[in-house]
């Protein structure tokens, strides 16, 4: 059993990259703020990101369930995602997109998704309503932080005014830029957890099977203990270079890991965390190059 915390879905992409519009030019690719990149695999040819599309990963790879968390590059997907969750209600946990300066609902949502390297008020006690209503609500914060420690100050005080609210902590603390660890310090609070989303795109340079990664999760077990790990794949745009399944498979064929820390930061933490109920163990499919 595998649980993936950290999935993009989109049916339509129309986001803002430091001030300038994103979204798809087919084939696969984006208009990013003016250039041209590659934001999913070539086949997703309608710029069409769908919750049908991860699904199928997912069954293919043996994934039971998954969050999907928000981007602004992406553009708000608050109501594609409500409909989606109703199709998936057992499978998909959804985040509602917060930006600032603008409104935000938590209705019929399971958390909040703040990218708060984006934020240009970057001091997040600043940004106090949407903690307090997660807060009040039961939802979870999913969160990317500015590089190394720049917001880590500001979020460890939203983290002890509201000692019950859940937070992720995604890209693994941005895990290969200075000052990473200060991230990871703060899963040391008993409501924060730290999600891997994104850690195949910064250890791409390495490439499979990252040993570099699996390098850099023992290290944060080291920080905050393992059972505040869990796993990630950044689904579409980390499958530009590998397939769904290769985003975790470096972590189960480690021979630095246990079985049960593999159990641990691929399911147990995150079913734990997020309330995951219902699941059931995807059926393996052989494929055309297995005897």
């Amino acid at each position: 059993m595998i649980i993936d915390c950290h999935a993009h879905l989109w049916k339509n992409q129309h986001g803002k990259v430091q001030g300038r519009d994103v979204f798809s030019v087919g084939g696969g690719k984006s208009d990013f703020g003016g250039e041209v990149r590659q934001m999913m695999p070539p086949y997703m040819v309608n710029g069409e990101n769908t919750a049908e599309m991860l699904i199928s990963n997912m069954d293919y790879a043996g994934v039971g369930g998954a969050v999907i968390t928000q981007e602004e590059i992406d553009g708000n997907q608050d109501g594609y995602l409500l409909t989606v969750k109703k199709k998936y209600p057992n499978r998909l946990k959804i985040c509602s997109l917060y930006e600032e300066n603008k409104p935000f609902s938590l209705d019929g949502f399971d958390g909040v998704k703040i990218c708060a390297g984006r934020l240009p008020t970057e001091d997040l006690t600043k940004h106090c309503k949407v903690f307090e209503k997660a807060d009040k609500e039961h939802k979870f914060i999913s969160i990317e932080l500015a590089d190394g420690d720049r917001q880590t100050g500001s979020l460890l005080e939203i983290i002890r005014q509201y000692p019950d609210l859940r937070f992720s902590v995604g890209h693994f603390g941005m895990v290969t830029r200075v000052g990473w660890k200060e991230q990871i310090k703060l899963a040391r609070n008993k409501n924060v957890r730290i999600e891997s989303g994104g850690i195949t795109w910064l250890f791409n340079s390495e490439f499979y099977p990252y040993p570099s990664a699996v390098k850099a999760i023992k290290e944060a077990a080291g920080i905050c203990g393992f059972e505040k790990l869990m796993w990630g794949s950044d689904y579409p745009r980390t499958m530009t270079e590998i397939t769904y399944k290769m985003s975790f498979d470096f972590v189960l064929k480690s021979k630095e890991l246990t079985e049960a820390e593999k159990k641990a930061f691929l399911f147990e933490n995150a079913k734990e965390f997020y309330g995951f109920t219902d699941l059931t163990k995807c059926n393996k499919i052989k494929n055309m190059l297995e005897d």
